[in-house]
């Protein structure tokens, strides 16, 4: 069973930084893709961020392209989202995600929120 447990939300003005944490634990962290994703009221969970097993490749949405930036410490089986520039449109729960195949494409979270483990959230408020 994979747990993925995020930390780092929190409340801040507008133009702030956060440093989401996701920490993983269960199975091999290394070998598998993984995400951010973001809900906010009354929408949709929406894509964020994504990055290869490896690290090698990242996905941006548009709107968080240049302002936010995934990595991933393999060796401490924890991914973050540092978020720089924050709007208030960036509030929601913001969600973690691994793909359950090894080697995965993390290009496939850009599409679909298929085929995912999840944690279980941490807020993000950004006041204007």
């Amino acid at each position: 069973q994979v747990q993925l447990v995020e930390s780092g939300g929190g409340l801040v003005q507008a133009g702030g930084s956060l440093r989401l944490s996701c920490a993983a634990s269960g199975r091999t962290f290394s070998v598998y893709s993984m995400g951010w994703f973001r809900q906010a009221p009354g929408k949709e969970r929406e894509f964020v961020a994504t990055i290869t097993w490896s690290g090698g490749n990242k996905y941006y949405a548009s709107s968080e392209k240049g302002r936010f930036t995934i990595s991933r410490d393999n060796a401490k089986n924890t991914m973050y989202l540092e978020m720089n520039s924050l709007k208030p449109e960036d509030t929601a729960v913001y969600y973690c995600a691994a793909d359950r195949s090894m080697y995965g494409s993390s290009y496939r979270m850009t599409q679909t929120q298929d085929d995912l483990y999840w944690g279980q959230g941490t807020q993000v408020t950004v006041s204007s």
